[in-house]
């Protein structure tokens, strides 16, 4: 068992990942309220009235996920990759029971106001991106579209992991960030951290039996495939939108995702909800 000050002194992927074993993972303080609710009147409650909870938070979408291909049966071949799916397969009661809806993000990060303010933001940026996928992929009829609204949601839990439980080092990635604006994400992480986040990812996925297609899905070097590429450009998106629609890297957006959904560019902004270009 590795504590997360010597994880922080170690600076190395296996003792993080050894740590995020053991750590208990939190939610947020939204999400244990409604689930609390939901519990209390448990006899009328249904499978898809946890689930709109649950996708609303990726950190709990990761805790479900995790403890669902955990604890699959042997007649369970398949990997769960949609919510719902995992929470039928477990029931409801071993939900409510297995899996904690504590700590809570708000009450980890009391003491980092501003660490809480970019995980926050993080996290309503995984759950746009999430919206975007399923978006896309009900455009082109994708019978699996919750697989992809997962994927998109779930691309950055290693850097809310790291918001978490390593907040001093995130914010001095950001300031790095701040006063260079030419700095690669992975360039200063590895400088700040030892490791490259997207690198720590895998090994999460790997070690918490995550599915494996969400691993294709969140490749980026599988960026080629449709379903993996609705991901990559979902996650764009929401990123590129976070603080609006002025964005300049939105326009190529655009040109990429009425591509991916094959209609024009005009179509393509409506579809995501971007302001029309004679409303700018």
């Amino acid at each position: 068992m590795v504590t997360l000050t010597e994880a922080s002194a170690n600076r190395n992927i296996a003792d993080w990942v050894r740590f995020f074993e053991n750590a208990d993972i939190p939610v947020l303080r939204q999400t244990a309220r409604e689930l609390a609710q939901l519990h209390a009147r448990e006899e009328e409650t249904g499978v898809r009235d946890i689930t709109r909870v649950v996708i609303n938070d990726p950190l709990m979408t990761f805790k479900v996920l995790a403890y669902a291909n955990n604890h699959r049966s042997r007649h369970q071949l398949h990997d769960l990759a949609q919510v719902e799916q995992a929470i039928i397969m477990m029931g409801t009661s071993t939900f409510f029971e297995q899996i904690p809806t504590v700590p809570h993000v708000e009450d980890v990060l009391s003491q980092h106001a501003s660490s809480l303010v970019d995980l926050l933001k993080l996290m309503v940026r995984a759950h746009r991106a999430g919206y975007f996928a399923a978006e896309f992929a009900a455009h082109l009829m994708d019978l699996r579209a919750e697989e992809v609204r997962v994927a998109a949601s779930l691309y950055d839990f290693a850097e809310m992991l790291m918001w978490c439980f390593n907040p001093q080092a995130m914010n001095e990635i950001s300031r790095r960030q701040a006063a260079d604006k030419t700095l690669r994400s992975r360039v200063v992480q590895q400088e700040v951290l030892g490791f490259r986040i997207i690198d720590l990812q895998a090994e999460l996925v790997r070690v918490f039996n995550l599915p494996s297609l969400l691993t294709d899905l969140m490749n980026e070097q599988r960026a080629y495939l449709p379903r993996a590429r609705n991901v990559q450009l979902a996650v764009n998106l929401a990123r590129h939108s976070a603080d609006g629609w002025q964005n300049a890297a939105l326009p190529d957006d655009y040109k990429d995702i009425a591509q991916l959904l094959h209609v024009d560019v005009t179509r393509a902004m409506h579809i995501v909800g971007a302001p029309s270009l004679s409303m700018e």
